[in-house]
């Protein structure tokens, strides 16, 4: 699996988030209280919704599985002009990223495993201290072993 590397923009993100650990992972929790209120942000500028994940710097350098990081159900908004009630805002830095498109259940982890642990070290990059995000657009299907998602890790040259 060859990414493209792209750069991003800034985004502005409307949604929920949540301090989880990959010991303590709250994502399905946090995916039930964001669904069912998705509607309610009436600015989206795609129907795309993006899981993302804010790491503290040291994260990946001292893996713990018990480590917290906030993960986030969110939509791409133009403004923050109008939040819904029991949502927050998230401004995502533009920046430098490895983007994978993946193709595959949401519960295999191994495309994580060959991101970081065989391409990463060889592709002449390094881990950006940035928020991790997954796009979930028309072809993504929880769980589902034909579900189509794009991974965006963020690099920095190395």
């Amino acid at each position: 699996m060859i990414p493209r590397i792209a750069t991003l923009k800034e985004k502005r993100l409307i949604g929920k988030q949540l301090i989880m650990s990959f010991d303590n992972y709250k994502v399905t929790e946090l995916w039930k209280s964001f669904m069912p209120k998705r509607k309610e942000i009436t600015n989206n500028l795609t129907n795309d919704l993006i899981s993302m994940a804010v790491y503290k710097p040291t994260h990946f350098k001292d893996f713990d599985p018990a480590n917290e990081f906030e993960k986030w159900a969110a939509a791409e908004v133009a403004d923050f002009d109008h939040v819904p009630a029991d949502m927050e805002t998230f401004t995502l830095p533009g920046g430098l990223y490895a983007v994978f498109d993946y193709k595959g259940s949401s519960t295999d982890n191994n495309v994580y495993q060959y991101i970081f642990d065989t391409w990463l070290p060889k592709s002449g990059y390094i881990l950006d201290d940035r928020p991790h995000f997954e796009i979930l657009g028309d072809k993504y299907i929880n769980n589902d072993p034909a579900s189509e998602e794009e991974i965006w890790i963020p690099i920095k040259k190395n």
